[in-house]
């Protein structure tokens, strides 16, 4: 194929057209040189077929964050190549391999040598992103002609594993704290808050005297106090609806990625309390399960797992949700259920079944909704239209307390939150549960 330059080749010569005569011979002989040269210039380009792709880089990223992969070409043609090389990855992967971002590379490569494109990619959501094609153009020595191949599917294959974003991490050093505290690690005024018997210990200033045991001071002519600690070994279940309720977005995000980022700091709080967690993510099918994983794997498993899961335009099966904990659990855990306090969803699918779950577990339904609801109740309309907007809002809170009433009538805990706060509420109630001995 033909570049610019051989078109401005053709219109400099056409500027001797009068000097000719008659002039169609000199536009003849003209465009006959120009096709001549092309063609020299395309036999003398490196064949892009001779080149051997290969990639190096990062294969997970968190959300928000930037990988590097490295695509590597290598010059197996006896001719040096020069040319354009356009490495194309799926809109949201955030590419950028060159000044601009999707604009193609000049790649320069001797015989037998190894030329790079190193690109950047800052994802924009979860999930799997990958390469898609790759475009090779190679440019004779006068720049007249190339040669051009593009590969899909893309080879060779790469994906990457964008990992939810986990915000809500900056509130695990302050849960922890608390939960020393309920453990009895930390020196406070008052015992540490537990409900299981640990061990008896010298007394020391600040201690409540109630905790002292009085017998064993008798017997060791010293102070010793009781400690405790909270419930260890229990079961925690965190049951993620990634139905049609969960791709409502709050602010930039679905509201499925709420749930997802409140999960992960339960799982990572329990875990560090001695507590096994168990996660489910279902709608109409199970879309994902993480089980049986120790305290050093579990963060590593649950990200992994939640990071390709995406909301599902499905009515959710609730009764699915009931069986398959049933199922799965068969000691009595506490369960969290992240969904969406939408009547129609909870009214006519999960209330049905709820006290079947109830009867044999503690059941906290969690979730997050819209902070524009509040926003529009909480200030006066300036304009007549809106009054419809405040009105709906009105009657949306309404309904949403409604279900929240018909739910405690069951015996469920609800956590209903902005999302700036959801997460760190469903942890306070995680641990308000565990000092109370209700797990």
């Amino acid at each position: 194929m033909l570049t610019w330059r051989a078109a401005a080749l053709l219109g400099l010569g056409a500027l001797t057209l009068p000097l000719w005569s008659p002039a169609w011979l000199g536009l003849a002989v003209l465009t006959g040189a120009v096709l001549l040269l092309a063609l020299l210039d395309l036999a003398l380009a490196a064949s892009p077929r001779h080149l051997t792709a290969a990639r190096a880089g990062d294969r997970t990223v968190r959300l928000g964050g930037t990988a590097t992969v490295t695509l590597s070409l290598h010059n197996g043609s006896p001719r040096r190549f020069v040319g354009d090389v356009r490495d194309s990855w799926v809109p949201s992967a955030g590419a950028r391999s060159g000044p601009v971002a999707g604009r193609a590379c000049r790649v320069a490569a001797d015989p037998g040598a190894t030329a790079t494109v190193v690109t950047a990619l800052t994802p924009t959501r979860r999930g799997d992103r990958s390469a898609v094609r790759l475009g090779v153009r190679s440019y004779g020595p006068m720049r007249l002609a190339f040669r051009q191949r593009a590969e899909r599917p893309m080879t060779p294959q790469w994906t990457l594993r964008v990992l939810p974003r986990f915000e809500s991490r900056r509130f695990l050093p302050e849960k922890t704290a608390r939960l020393r505290v309920l453990d009895g690690a930390t020196t406070i005024r008052g015992r540490g808050q537990g409900t299981e018997f640990d061990t008896l210990r010298e007394y020391v200033t600040g201690d409540d005297v109630r905790s002292i045991d009085w017998r064993a001071s008798a017997r060791r002519r010293d102070v010793l106090v009781r400690t405790w600690r909270p419930e260890r070994d229990r079961r925690v279940v965190c049951v993620l609806d990634s139905g049609r309720t969960s791709a409502v977005r709050l602010g930039a995000e679905p509201r499925l990625d709420a749930s997802i980022d409140a999960a992960l700091l339960l799982a990572a709080l329990a875990s560090r309390a001695g507590d096994r967690v168990d996660l489910l993510a279902v709608d109409t099918a199970v879309r994902a399960v993480v089980s049986g994983a120790g305290r050093q794997v579990l963060l590593t498993r649950l990200v992994d797992a939640l990071a390709p899961l995406q909301p599902t335009l499905v009515e959710t099966d609730f009764e699915l949700i009931v069986g398959e904990v049933l199922r799965r659990e068969r000691k009595r855990s506490l369960v969290v259920l992240f969904t969406a306090l939408e009547p129609g969803a909870l009214g006519e699918g999960l209330l049905p079944v709820l006290p079947r779950l109830v009867a044999r577990h503690r059941v906290v339904v969690a979730a997050t909704h819209d902070p524009v609801l509040s926003d529009l109740t909480s200030t006066p309309p300036a304009r007549a239209a809106d009054v419809y907007s405040a009105a709906a809002a009105w009657r949306a809170l309404g309904e949403r307390d409604r279900v929240r009433a018909a739910l405690a009538r069951q015996g469920v805990q609800v956590v209903d939150s902005p999302p700036h706060l959801f997460a760190s509420q469903v942890a306070d109630t995680y641990l308000a549960l565990k000092a109370q001995g209700r797990l």
